[in-house]
């Protein structure tokens, strides 16, 4: 039987990869097969992504896999959530790309504030308030560009454009709509009331679409560039949804942290939490598959690691994210702490300043070397995850037994460590391509290949080696 072969774009903050996956011998394979880098640049006064570049690099590793002889039947692109794009009628992005670590959104929950308060926009949407959320993006672009948002046709987030530069069809997905904080928890749609009364325009806002939904085939051109037509569905097109999807369970009431640039640390529901208790402790209500909730605290994640990296780098030091972790350990249990969620570690110029600065001004011991430096964030990022694990078992009224590390940061082992230690449960780290792995699965399941979510997580703990981190004293 001829190996058939499904295609995950996975693109996050730093960088993209194109994974292929299939099935043999009953076991999921997957095979990276293209990787490009990305990241933010100031244009015009914002930190704006380059999409442009970002389609053309989603181009060349379609290409790579006609040069293989790989060719998928199926492709769909995920991505971190919040930013988007307008189009006016002619189909054209209006203004720059911004990203959501651009400070233009400051100020902007004081505006939502005065139109609806803090407490009924989380009980109608259940997210947590992130100043970056879409709301006060588009709350943003409204005082900023509001001709903008006059002339706009239509609304997409970043996979959704892609997706449609792909195949010319404009398609809103859940989970990452979900994102925006525009979408209402219990309904699972837009909360048009809402938009209504933030004065935005409602009809630029599709209809929501579940992971799994074909969305159509290549434009002809596309097939024609890279070699080959196929189907493109949507999978979980925020990564997060693909990367819980893609969780080994073996327990109930497991809890899981998606870690990568950013740490979401949950658990999987299928009612939402739009209580003033969940609120006040900031937990969000993100969708997930079919109608799922991820339950999570969404904190600061190996941004800080890969930030002091890059500073070193520039430096002319060159470390590796094992000798950053060895020099955690040298410095021993360096008492001093930093709030890993403070939005001054969102997009600080320099890192290491920030850190310092964040112990000398909170009284603390300020980090005087390295190893002091690594160990002041890692032993913070660790208590950041024991304190979300404690309110977490708080709130839902549950005692965890084990937490599933999916992601890149499953091979942190250091942090993996600690993370055991402070909170005194079992973790299970890997798989590490969790994202493109979800994505996967979800078109798969769309295929038949898979009955349905158990099946594929069941396929997913025989076909990837999980290690197991008990908690040491």
């Amino acid at each position: 039987m001829e190996r058939r072969y499904t295609l995950a774009v996975d693109i996050g903050a730093s960088s993209g990869r194109h994974i292929l996956g299939s099935v043999q011998d009953g076991k999921i394979v997957l095979e990276e097969v293209y990787r490009f880098e990305n990241g933010v640049s100031e244009k015009n006064g914002h930190l704006c992504w380059d999409f442009e570049r970002l389609f053309a690099e989603i181009i060349n590793g379609m290409k790579r896999c006609k040069e293989l002889g790989k060719v998928p039947s199926s492709m769909g692109i995920d991505t971190w959530g919040v930013d988007f794009v307008l189009l006016d009628q002619d189909e054209k992005v209006l203004g720059d790309t911004v990203a959501y670590r651009d400070p233009r959104t400051a100020g902007m929950d004081a505006e939502v504030s005065k139109i609806i308060s803090m407490e009924e926009l989380y009980a109608r949407t259940g997210i947590q308030k992130q100043s970056f959320n879409t709301i006060y993006q588009l709350m943003a672009v409204k005082k900023e560009h509001p001709e903008y948002l006059a002339r706009a046709k239509r609304f997409l987030m970043t996979p959704e454009y892609f997706h449609y530069l792909l195949t010319g069809v404009g398609m809103n997905e859940y989970t990452l709509a979900t994102t925006t904080q525009l979408v209402n928890a219990k309904a699972k749609t837009w909360d048009r009331e809402l938009m209504a009364m933030l004065g935005l325009p409602e009809e630029i806002f599709g209809e929501l679409n579940l992971p799994g939904t074909e969305v159509g085939s290549l434009l002809p051109e596309i097939a024609k560039e890279v070699g080959f037509d196929c189907k493109v569905v949507l999978p979980g097109t925020h990564d997060t949804a693909s990367a819980v999807l893609a969780v080994p369970k073996s327990q109930e009431n497991a809890m899981y942290i998606s870690s990568g640039t950013w740490s979401l640390i949950g658990v999987e529901r299928m009612e939402p939490d739009c209580s003033e208790q969940s609120r006040t402790l900031n937990f969000t209500n993100e969708g997930g598959y079919g109608y799922r909730f991820r339950y999570l605290k969404n904190i600061m994640g190996l941004w800080m690691i890969q930030s002091v990296r890059r500073e070193f780098k520039a430096q002319g030091i060159q470390y590796s994210f094992d000798d950053l972790c060895d020099l955690a350990i040298k410095a021993g249990d360096f008492p001093s702490r930093v709030d890993v969620s403070d939005e001054c570690f969102l997009a600080p110029k320099s890192m290491i300043a920030e850190v310092k600065d964040f112990c000398a001004r909170t009284g603390q011991k300020v980090p005087a070397n390295n190893e002091e430096l690594m160990a002041c964030i890692y032993q913070s990022l660790a208590e950041g995850y024991r304190k979300a694990v404690r309110e977490m078992e708080e709130v839902v009224g549950i005692s965890v037994p084990c937490i599933h590390i999916v992601g890149g940061g499953s091979k942190d082992w250091y942090l993996n460590e600690l993370t055991a230690k402070v909170t005194g449960k079992t973790v299970y780290s890997g798989p590490s391509e969790a994202t493109a792995l979800g994505n996967i699965l979800a078109q798969m399941i769309a295929a038949g290949e898979y009955s349905g979510v158990e099946d594929a997580r069941k396929a997913v703990a025989a076909s990837f080696a999980v290690k197991e981190i008990r908690p040491q004293p």
